[in-house]
């Protein structure tokens, strides 16, 4: 027997709150750590109680969803948690905003149960919950608010080969898409993407789109 995977429900709306917390407690593998009603409240909680997830809607009073995340995952924070945003707004720059912000990805409010369960147990394990086809219209759609660096693909430290794997990625393909498009295994893909984390110091494939964009190797 493992250990339940810990969750924290944040949103502001106590009937929405309420059905999240009890379809969560309601599996085996999952256990509500605690919920609140606002971002601040959330973080205070996130450091007392270290859950394993955070699932956070993005308007809130006291102090929103977004700024929330940052503070619990965005860059420099020692101990970051991963944050599931679930929200009512589809691809909307909020959205957007709360994936820069350190989330690890997003569902809509009106997703099934088994899509939420499925969700929290995916970011979890350390995986970006971000449909490939999601990816590619969310980032497309704010590509111009990513500032470009000066740096140039020269000075990526990555292989000709996993420069090609990082396109496609942030194209928002698949592993399956990418491994028939190159001709190579799934698992072959999988070592790649790893590597290209690893060398560019990104948590997941979220990060690495919005990497391939501020470096200009998609457009």
């Amino acid at each position: 027997m493992t250990d339940p995977i810990r969750v924290l429900v944040c949103d502001d709306q106590a009937l929405i709150r309420t059905g999240l917390v009890t379809i969560i407690d309601a599996q085996p593998d999952l256990e509500v750590a605690g919920e609140c009603g606002d971002g601040r409240s959330a973080v205070d909680l996130a450091g007392r109680l270290r859950p394993d997830v955070v699932v956070m809607d993005i308007r809130m009073p006291v102090l929103d969803g977004i700024e929330a995340t940052r503070l619990l995952a965005g860059a420099g924070v020692s101990h970051p948690v991963k944050v599931l945003v679930v929200t009512t707004f589809n691809l909307d720059e909020y959205v957007y905003e709360a994936l820069r912000a350190g989330a690890s990805g997003f569902l809509l409010k009106d997703a099934p149960p088994v899509q939420l369960l499925q969700g929290i147990r995916t970011v979890a394990m350390g995986a970006a919950l971000l449909d490939p086809e999601v990816t590619r219209q969310l980032v497309g759609r704010y590509a111009a608010r990513i500032r470009p660096t000066e740096d140039t693909p020269q000075d990526i430290p990555l292989t000709p080969r996993e420069l090609e794997v990082l396109r496609l990625i942030a194209n928002g393909l698949s592993n399956n898409e990418i491994a028939a498009t190159l001709v190579i295994s799934r698992e072959t893909v999988k070592t790649f993407v790893s590597r290209i984390l690893t060398k560019l110091g990104l948590r997941d494939r979220v990060q690495a789109v919005v990497y391939a964009y501020r470096q200009g190797l998609v457009t």
